[in-house]
């Protein structure tokens, strides 16, 4: 009974912590956290299919299609010229490929989206702060 509470209260701090970041963090934050997001969403479907939970392992990988989607529609096509497009692009095919990765129970495939992201998100991540504003 008492693991059980405790797992809860941790649990629910997670979420107020995460949800009070969101509130005060800065768009440059946000997308790093879409980003972290849909890294964790991808990591759990690759243990759900090591484990043959297909129903969990559908569930993540549809959460992480659901935010690497958000990515995309944050993008300003207009706005981010090339390198916008290149993205939406990017992540497009990252979404085909997480649904290919379900249909399949693929983990190779979660690999190769999980590597693309990693990439994206290592370039966000060296954007110098006075870019970011």
């Amino acid at each position: 009974m008492q693991v059980s509470t405790n797992r809860q209260a941790i649990n629910t701090y997670g979420r107020e912590a995460t949800s009070s970041e969101v509130n005060y963090a800065s768009p440059h934050r946000l997308i790093q956290m879409l980003m972290e997001g849909a890294l964790g969403k991808i990591a759990f479907a690759r243990g759900n299919i090591e484990r043959n939970e297909l129903a969990a392992k559908g569930k993540n990988i549809s959460w992480a299609s659901s935010i690497v989607d958000g990515l995309r529609d944050s993008l300003d096509l207009e706005k981010g010229g090339e390198i916008a497009q290149n993205l939406d692009d990017l992540y497009d095919y990252m979404s085909r490929r997480l649904i290919e990765a379900n249909s399949k129970n693929d983990s190779a495939i979660l690999d190769e989206v999980t590597a693309l992201l990693i990439e994206v998100k290592s370039g966000w991540d060296a954007i110098p702060e006075s870019y970011r504003k």
